[in-house]
């Protein structure tokens, strides 16, 4: 298969899937869990430090703001902005060998992706409560009556 076959699939199927519908403007962050492909994609937000071990093996410590987790086949990223190496990074989870949250002085060694997960899910149900108490104030405010 040539490599325009292959991306000439890859755009079909991103134009049956109901989130390319719904993709954010540029600059506008992601806040609905989606599915590309064989991807579940969660939003997560932070900013983190993290040791990192490369498929060298060479550690490195990272500054990063946090986009997003990426569960799929075999595998689990951290996507984010890296601030050292200026771009959007992902990181394998199973590779992240100790994260930081700066924010609430958590240092975590261990069970890092359940923490991840766990951390994305805490803030699904915080958005979802936004969004509820946001709807219910609208329909609990009554028409302003004209002044006469």
């Amino acid at each position: 298969m040539n490599s325009n076959a292959f991306f000439d699939i890859l755009r079909q199927a991103g134009a049956d899937a109901p989130e390319a519908a719904a993709a954010p403007a540029p600059g506008e962050r992601q806040t609905r869990e989606r599915q590309e492909s064989r991807w579940r994609v969660l939003p997560l937000e932070g900013t983190f430090e993290i040791v990192y071990e490369d498929s060298r093996g060479a550690w490195s410590t990272r500054r990063v703001e946090a986009r997003e987790l990426k569960l799929g086949p075999g595998r689990t990223l951290l996507g984010g902005i890296d601030r050292g190496r200026g771009g959007y990074r992902g990181f394998r989870a199973d590779r992240i060998r100790r994260l930081t949250d700066p924010a609430s002085a958590t240092r975590i060694e261990a069970g890092i992706l359940d923490w991840l997960l766990a951390r994305a899910e805490a803030q699904r149900r915080a958005r979802t409560a936004r969004v509820r108490a946001l709807a219910s104030r609208r329909r609990g405010a009554k028409p302003r009556a004209a002044a006469a």
